[in-house]
């Protein structure tokens, strides 16, 4: 594999902005968005010029290990959008608002969305569902904080759908989903995600909208793409989706890494001379004579 080296150009780049990703649909330019849950991650994919930094609830299998994004908390999502907030300063930075977050109430949706920017240090928060959320969207922009749509396999709703699998493959199906991306369009968000649908419909729905889409398993069809860095890098080890391409095998290497270290230790091999700090003979020979004093 080839190592690319990170641009230090990237450091000083210029803040990217919902406007920005607009702009880029505008002129054909394609959008690179993945997740990120803590400040190194964050610091690398800044550095990296990724467009796009998602903290989301996905944070809930490949970092705490729930079975589904259902138990993460508004306190959990907060916890690690301040970390990344910490570590990237150019990227766009999106909170996905958990599960139960803003399907209470509308006013509840607004007080959440507002903690991701005034705690959690995003941009603008990501929430799933269509028109069903149009009142909560139009709510929460309304207030000025900037909303990305998420439509097709909404994680959220995995027991309603039966699991983890493709969306909006018949017809009926797939013209619900046009209509609700035009619907978030009207409401006021800034991009929409489609995720694990047919690759035709993202690219249809993605020329019918005038704000861009960011597609995870809906084809090249989209203005923008996005993984769970943890599947990109082989981290996550329970199961990865078809659509992922696995750009590293971090976890095999960080077994292999552990195992070398356990071997080490009890070989005595670690810590070595090098890794360990030493007084002067001058000092250790006063300390024992002021101990054999002592005694």
């Amino acid at each position: 594999m080839t190592t690319v080296p990170i641009s230090t150009t990237t450091q000083n780049r210029k803040k990217v902005t919902t406007l920005a990703l607009r702009s880029k649909k505008a002129a054909g330019e394609v959008i690179s968005m993945l997740t990120a849950y803590d400040y190194p991650t964050a610091l690398a994919l800044d550095q990296a010029g990724i467009d796009v930094i998602l903290v989301g609830d996905s944070l809930g299998m490949v970092v705490l290990g729930y079975e589904n994004t259902l138990p993460v908390t508004m306190e959990d999502m907060l916890h690690h959008c301040k970390a990344v907030a910490r570590g990237a300063r150019g990227a766009l930075l999106v909170g996905d608002m958990p599960f139960m977050s803003f399907q209470v109430s509308v006013s509840e949706a607004v007080r959440n969305a507002g903690r991701f920017l005034q705690e959690g240090g995003m941009d603008a928060v990501k929430i799933e569902g269509g028109r069903e959320r149009l009142e909560a969207v139009q709510a929460i922009t309304g207030a000025g904080i900037p909303v990305m749509g998420h439509l097709g396999l909404v994680p959220q709703s995995v027991n309603q759908l039966g699991g983890f699998r493709p969306q909006a493959r018949q017809a009926s199906e797939a013209r619900r989903l046009i209509e609700d991306a035009l619907l978030l369009e009207q409401a006021g968000c800034f991009s929409i995600v489609l995720e694990s649908i047919p690759g035709r419909l993202a690219e249809r729905v993605s020329t019918q909208l005038g704000i861009p889409t960011i597609g995870i398993g809906a084809g090249p069809g989209c203005d923008g793409q996005v993984l769970v860095t943890h599947d990109l890098l082989g981290l996550f080890e329970r199961f990865t989706p078809r659509f992922v391409r696995r750009y590293a095998d971090l976890h095999a290497q960080m077994a292999q890494a552990f195992e070398a270290y356990k071997r080490d230790v009890e070989a005595g091999l670690f810590p070595a001379e090098e890794h360990t700090v030493e007084m002067t003979d001058h000092e250790w020979n006063e300390l024992v004579k002021e101990l054999n004093n002592a005694v």
